[in-house]
């Protein structure tokens, strides 16, 4: 498929998450954040990697918003880390650390690049998490808090904001499976830290609605469209209990303003009862976000076999080899048509509401050759594969306003620590240099041309 002109304002970026890229965990009055301890533990990171030093963001960012620039990027993702602001999750304002992303969204306008900032990308401050994190309902005011101070701070600049970032890793990796900080493997706690995400959603966006600037709130969330490959009642069961926990349940009730009644009767069977006090679903609803990130990497595929009840709904898929699929090196298939799949899915579902793509990517083996540089031609098909799957779906109606790849550069992959590679950039962790890559060359000459 040819990809013509993309509609005139659409962005194209690429994104970063604070602590996947800054580094300078400890500088600047910077304080500790649950992904600090977490790395630091031994046996949690491949390699016993952490995020220490990652990209060294924190000190190249000029050079680095510079490196965006010459690769012709409209836009900018990036989160903003908690702890560098505030140390201790409330309280007193660590100035040097408010001033690191000042001088980051100066940069980035002066280079006439559009920020779009993320208030929470999963580093919760670690003297919250001691206070009992997302699953204790105090947490919900200690967000606010801290949301509005960046509306104030930055809200003369910045004019894209997304509250969180994958409510699904945050509660669900987080607080059931265990497998991203801060390791706790209880689903009533899980399930309950679900809901306060969405209040701590709509009471951010109640602030920056009172505060009266300009902009535009809203949230992001990992989405994938669940396929029945063999047709059978089995796997259809699987299909609504995959579809209602990793899309439905994080999705609709900020859209819809209310949890999927079958996904909250299965739980209930299961003696996972969230908490949800009057006036609860009243305020979620009444502060719907203004658009709807969208973070797509892979589809489930789903067969024959034994259904069980339980929380662990992943055991349940049985991703058998497609004949001819490529897969990534995480071992995701490489589907893009499952992104316009998503895109068409949620512009008819629900009401209309603005749409981004805010990460797709891919890991993949980058090949340095011998003059340096770096041949990722399966990252660069991959890329240019899901932006046709864009343009698809816009020219089919659907409202879709920008695209971020995932990822600007190499980072700190969590829990594969730096073993994975799903960069424009290729970072040299030794040197900390910095290399564009084939997709990334590829990327910057297809944005001229959409720019012409």
């Amino acid at each position: 498929m040819s990809i013509g002109k993309f509609p005139k304002g659409f962005i194209f970026g690429a994104a970063t998450a604070a602590y996947q890229v800054e580094g300078g965990w400890n500088e600047g009055g910077r304080g500790v954040s649950i992904w600090d301890t977490y790395s630091h533990t031994p046996g949690k990171i491949e390699n016993g990697d952490t995020g220490d030093i990652a990209a060294d963001h924190y000190h190249r960012y000029k050079e680095d918003v510079a490196m965006i620039k010459s690769m012709n990027h409209t836009g900018y993702r990036f989160s903003i880390s908690w702890s560098r602001i505030f140390p201790e999750g409330t309280g007193k304002v660590n100035e040097a650390g408010a001033r690191f992303y000042d001088n980051l969204i100066d940069e980035l306008l002066n280079a006439q690049i559009d920020p779009n900032v993320t208030l929470f990308h999963w580093d919760l401050p670690q003297a919250l998490s001691d206070k009992g994190g997302w699953p204790h309902r105090g947490i919900i005011d200690a967000f606010a808090d801290y949301a509005e101070f960046c509306f104030r701070r930055y809200g003369d600049r910045v004019k894209k904001w997304a509250t969180f970032n994958e409510a699904y890793i945050i509660a669900i990796g987080g607080y059931q499976t265990g497998n991203f900080a801060p390791g706790f493997q209880d689903p009533q706690m899980a399930i309950q830290g679900s809901h306060h995400i969405n209040l701590a959603h709509a009471a951010a966006y109640e602030r920056f609605k009172k505060l009266c600037v300009s902009g535009n709130v809203g949230i992001v969330h990992c989405l994938s469209p669940v396929h029945n490959m063999d047709g059978s009642e089995a796997a259809r069961q699987k299909m609504l209990m995959v579809d209602g926990m990793w899309n439905r349940w994080f999705l609709e009730p900020g859209i819809n303003g209310s949890y999927p009644q079958q996904v909250a009767e299965n739980l209930k069977n299961l003696g996972i009862n969230p908490v949800i006090l009057d006036g609860d679903m009243e305020k979620i609803k009444n502060n719907r976000p203004d658009f709807l990130g969208i973070n797509y990497y892979f589809r489930f595929r789903l067969y024959d076999g034994e259904v069980g009840q339980s929380m662990n709904w992943l055991s349940q898929i049985n991703n058998q080899p497609v004949p001819g699929a490529k897969y990534t090196e995480m071992d995701w298939e490489i589907y893009p048509q499952g992104l316009y799949e998503l895109l068409k899915w949620i512009s008819t579902e629900y009401a209309p509401i603005p749409l981004y793509v805010t990460e797709n990517g891919m890991a993949a083996p980058d090949k340095v050759q011998s003059d340096g540089q770096i041949d990722d031609e399966d990252r660069r098909e991959y890329l240019q594969r899901h932006l046709e799957s864009c343009f698809k779906a816009i020219n089919d109606g659907v409202d879709l306003r920008g695209f971020y790849y995932w990822s600007l550069m190499d980072n700190f992959e969590w829990a594969r620590g730096y073993a994975k590679r799903f960069g424009l950039v290729h970072i040299d962790y030794k040197t900390l240099t910095r290399t564009i890559k084939k997709s990334g060359y590829w990327y910057a000459g297809f944005i001229k041309n959409q720019l012409a």
